[in-house]
């Protein structure tokens, strides 16, 4: 007889407040306290949660010409950002502590260790105890956001054992990579976390794919976010004009081993969506498919993963 357990999990649905990040690391710390006197044992936050994907703004770049405006916006966007570990992470950490969860949150990151302009679209893995257990960069940027992203390596690919299943992350478009979901697989991902910035249906069949596919619970968290949510006298304003209210409908949701919906899509409003799991499913589920066990055929297909850290500089 099994001995697992049921056991909750949250997806946030929520906005930033955008390029404040005193603000946004408070209302986090707020909804992490909320999940946490709901009992909910693993807790996701969107993409960029912290503070902010920037949707609708180009940072006043053309091809062959940036703006001293957009400049400013960006300067503006980079201080928004936070450093791992940081004071930001360490009060997180302390809300994380009280709420005895694993939370994963989707924040811009300047590297600690780097004095330059690089960010990176990051989703940081806190552990119960409130301690950082590792983070993962977004290997690649998607269309315009490589403007204002630099690309992750294979160093930080982290699937984390907790008492609740292996918990690991990609981020939004990452989940259209087949061989990086191919590496999650291999790494025995049962509780796949997509924070995203998509709120488009065909984003949703993609989460119902995966789930089959890996026969993994998945969940996919998205922003809810308007035009309120931006600073008033960013360049972009009046571009914003043309943009709807309702800059992000929301989306997340939350699947099953067998690609059906446990949580049906939210949308158009912020809210904490909770399921309870038991991994009892994920076994039962590969029962007819096991996509790196009995399914796979390693005599024909083969995945190498390059997990050593890039350096552009080594001193001996």
């Amino acid at each position: 007889m099994s001995k697992n357990k049921p056991f909750k999990v949250a997806v946030v649905q929520a906005g930033s407040i955008v390029m404040d990040k005193e603000a946004t690391v408070n209302k986090t710390i707020q909804l992490i306290k909320e999940a946490g006197k709901n009992q909910a044992k693993i807790i996701l936050f969107p993409e960029a949660f912290i503070s902010a994907y920037p949707r609708g703004m180009s940072f006043g770049a053309k091809v062959g010409s940036r703006s001293p405006e957009g400049r400013k916006d960006f300067a503006r966007y980079s201080e928004s950002a936070i450093t791992i570990p940081g004071a930001e992470t360490e009060a997180i950490g302390k809300a994380v502590k009280e709420a005895g969860a694993y939370v994963v949150i989707g924040v811009i990151e300047k590297d600690a260790a780097y004095s330059g302009g690089t960010l990176y679209c990051t989703a940081l893995f806190f552990g119960p105890d409130g301690s950082i257990l590792g983070k993962h960069r977004k290997l690649k940027p998607t269309g315009s956001e490589r403007l204002i992203w630099g690309e992750g390596d294979g160093s930080t690919l982290p699937v984390f054992d907790t008492p609740y299943g292996r918990i690991g992350a990609l981020i939004c478009w990452e989940n259209y990579m087949p061989l990086a979901r191919a590496a999650m697989y291999a790494k025995g991902v049962q509780i796949y976390l997509a924070p995203t910035a998509d709120a488009r249906d065909s984003w949703l069949a993609s989460m119902r794919h995966i789930a089959l596919e890996g026969r993994c619970f998945v969940l996919s968290c998205n922003q809810y976010s308007t035009k309120a949510m931006y600073p008033q006298d960013i360049v972009e304003r009046a571009e914003f004009a043309d943009l709807d209210d309702e800059c992000s409908r929301g989306g997340s949701c939350i699947v099953s081993p067998l690609g059906e919906f446990i949580v049906e899509p939210v949308v158009g409003k912020e809210e904490i969506i909770y399921a309870e799991l038991n991994l009892d499913q994920i076994t039962e589920s590969q029962f007819d498919f096991d996509v790196v066990g009995h399914y796979a055929r390693p005599d024909v297909f083969q995945l190498l993963v390059n997990e050593e850290k890039k350096e552009h500089t080594k001193f001996f």
